[in-house]
């Protein structure tokens, strides 16, 4: 059936600028308002692809980097390739490789924190062939619902600081950061394809639970009482799953997060 609605309202100025004062209706999830007043240049945009032709339009669509995106939202083993996170997690935590690193980025940096910045590399300087395991980068930060861990608040925080820091010396005319950013991914790719690294997914994960904490770990459900509850709980699991790793391969972790082995 066709519907058609017509306007009458002496305070309606422009059609497309949130000409109404609200949306009535049946609830169906997610809706995308094009008329808010936020949606100018998405508007615009829409205007422009128009009036392309379609051959360039495809062309350049053509050159997108694809993401292929797992049905669930948990993080499991398959869906990270785990060479690629062992080559990141050897960088960040075996002393030598990690000495290294520093000496590209020019500055100390704990293991947490070159954890973070070398999967951040990847993202910024990767190939698109590197692409195909997406939830990989969730090892940077984190998820603020704890998937597959809560947000390390020190860690997200350090990781900022020195993009901005590198940035900014950047504008000036210093690049040696930026350009060490861009070898750490190249040294981190030369480390998964010399040494053939192969991360632990549980005790990875495991790890990022015991030493969220001190990182100041944060979730959405940390700001109400069932979550911090929960919190409880995820802790305690964290321990059964550290205990299960270390009974299956007979290792035992330190105490010093830079002398674990999570590969």
């Amino acid at each position: 059936m066709e519907r058609r609605y017509h306007w009458h309202s002496a305070s309606v100025r422009d059609f497309v600028a949130e000409p109404h004062t609200a949306i009535v209706g049946e609830h169906q999830g997610t809706i995308m308002n094009l008329v808010d007043a936020q949606a100018q240049p998405a508007q615009s945009a829409m205007l422009n692809i128009a009036r392309e032709h379609p051959e360039k339009t495809l062309r350049e669509a053509s050159k997108l980097r694809h993401l292929k995106m797992p049905s669930h939202h948990a993080v499991y083993p398959e869906d990270v390739n785990l060479k690629r996170l062992g080559a990141v997690l050897a960088v960040a935590y075996e002393r030598d490789l990690h000495s290294f690193a520093e000496l590209l980025l020019l500055e100390k940096l704990g293991p947490r924190t070159l954890q973070s910045l070398a999967l951040v590399a990847d993202v910024v300087h990767g190939a698109p062939s590197r692409f195909n395991d997406p939830a990989r980068f969730s090892f940077a930060h984190g998820g603020k619902d704890r998937h597959p861990f809560p947000v390390p608040l020190k860690t997200y925080d350090e990781s900022i600081n020195f993009l901005r820091n590198s940035l900014d010396a950047a504008r000036v005319g210093n690049k040696e950061k930026l350009e060490g950013f861009r070898r750490l991914e190249r040294f981190t790719r030369a480390v998964e394809t010399n040494r053939e690294p192969l991360a632990d997914f549980d005790a990875a994960i495991a790890h990022e639970n015991i030493i969220s904490a001190s990182l100041d770990g944060r979730s959405v459900f940390d700001d109400n009482p069932a979550g911090k509850q929960d919190s409880g709980l995820r802790i305690q699991k964290s321990e059964v799953i550290r205990r299960k790793v270390e009974d299956q391969r007979g290792r035992r972790f330190e105490d010093n997060p830079r002398q674990r082995s999570l590969f």
